[in-house]
C-alpha cells in the first residue's frame, strides 16, 4: 500500500523550506555572498572550499530559482557574470548569522556527545 502524505504537510513553508537549505552548500554561498558582497562564479568558487563547479552551478541556478540570488550578465566579452543577495535572502541573514554562531558555541560539544554514542 503506497503511503501518502498528509495534506496539510504537503505545502507546509518549513519543508520547502529545509529541503533548499538542508543541502550541502546553499548556505555557504548565500553567506560568502553576504560577507563579500556581490561576487563573480569564479570568486564564489574560490570562496567556497570543496565545492565542484557543476554542483556550484547548480547551486546557483535552485537560488536564483528561489528569488534568493540576482544574477547579472554584463554584454562584454569575456562574459562577465555576477551574483548578489537579494532582498529576500538579506532578510535571512540575521538568521543565518544567529544559527551560525550557535553552531560555533555549541560545536565541540556536539562532537563530544557524537564521540560518547560511539563507544
Amino acid at each position: 500500500m503506497e503511503k501518502t502524505a498528509h495534506p496539510t504537510y504537503a505545502h507546509c513553508p518549513i519543508r520547502h523550506i529545509v529541503d533548499r537549505f538542508g543541502d550541502k552548500w546553499s548556505l555557504l554561498v548565500l553567506y560568502n555572498l553576504h560577507t563579500s558582497g556581490c561576487l563573480r562564479f569564479s570568486e564564489i568558487h574560490r570562496r567556497t572550499a570543496d565545492i565542484s563547479q557543476k554542483m556550484l552551478t547548480s547551486t546557483l541556478r535552485k537560488l536564483e530559482q528561489d528569488g534568493l540570488l540576482s544574477r547579472k550578465v554584463y554584454p562584454e566579452v569575456p562574459p562577465r557574470v555576477e551574483y548578489a543577495l537579494t532582498p529576500r535572502s538579506e532578510s535571512l541573514m540575521p538568521h543565518l548569522t544567529a544559527l551560525i554562531g550557535w553552531a560555533e558555541e555549541n560545536f565541540d560539544a556536539i562532537l563530544e556527545d557524537r564521540e560518547r554514542e560511539k563507544i
